[in-house]
């Protein structure tokens, strides 16, 4: 089971949902873990009998819910190796990053938009990793600048972040904001309705989870489905 941790003060819920959809029309068995503080999934996500905390399945993606660390989710499967090609984990919490030992992660995002509030409750969640963390950087945001770019990277002078050279941006469109909202109350993920940026941009990470061999396959399953919607 891959790790990919998506870290930060930004609600990131949609987002793990829309890259986990696109891993399962991918093929792959995909667990997503809220462990944030709001516990956002826990309200959009149905359910029938939420407890605590659970795994329910929503759109073929199990959603992990209320656990602390990886153990519980272990514990809960009754398997130390679950059976996931893929975990994506939401965390906004220092604690929770240790707890669920995101330095041994496949790939961690840092997700933010440039407001104080996601950068520093961002780089508060980074405080206490005992050695330096290599982060992709996924922002949200109206225009591409690099002065924002450059703050982002001062504000985070002396913590222990490698930041990769790249960085993948949503844009801030009031149309993608309906389609998601939409697509809550109707309880489905569909792409059809989002901007091309935004789909590009989920797309890109998807890609970048599965790697190039599987690239191909990925982006006709995706055009079946889509056709379907």
């Amino acid at each position: 089971m891959k790790k990919v941790g998506f870290i930060g003060g930004y609600k990131k819920t949609d987002l793990l949902l829309y890259i986990a959809k696109m891993l399962i029309i991918a093929g792959k068995k995909v667990l997503v873990v809220d462990t944030t503080i709001e516990q956002r999934a826990k309200y959009i996500v149905p359910s029938i009998d939420p407890t605590f905390s659970y795994i329910t399945n929503y759109e073929d993606i199990d959603v992990a819910i209320g656990f602390k660390e990886i153990d519980e989710i272990q514990e809960y499967l009754a398997s130390k190796d679950p059976d996931y090609d893929y975990a994506l984990i939401d965390i906004d919490r220092a604690s929770t990053l240790l707890n669920f030992e995101m330095l041994n992660s496949f790939k961690n995002y840092f997700v933010t938009t440039f407001d104080l509030y996601s950068i520093k409750k961002g780089l508060e969640t980074l405080s206490q990793i005992p050695e330096p963390m290599e982060l992709t950087k996924i922002i949200f945001s109206k225009e591409i600048l690099s002065e924002e770019n450059e703050y982002l990277d001062f504000l985070s002078l002396g913590y222990k972040i490698k930041w990769d050279d790249y960085r993948v941006y949503f844009p801030f469109e009031m149309g993608d904001e309906s389609a998601i909202i939409d697509n809550q109350r109707l309880a489905r993920i569909k792409f059809k309705n989002l901007s091309p940026q935004y789909k590009e941009s989920l797309m890109y990470i998807a890609e970048e989870l599965l790697g190039e061999k599987e690239v191909n396959n990925f982006i006709k399953a995706l055009k079946n489905f889509e056709k379907g919607e």
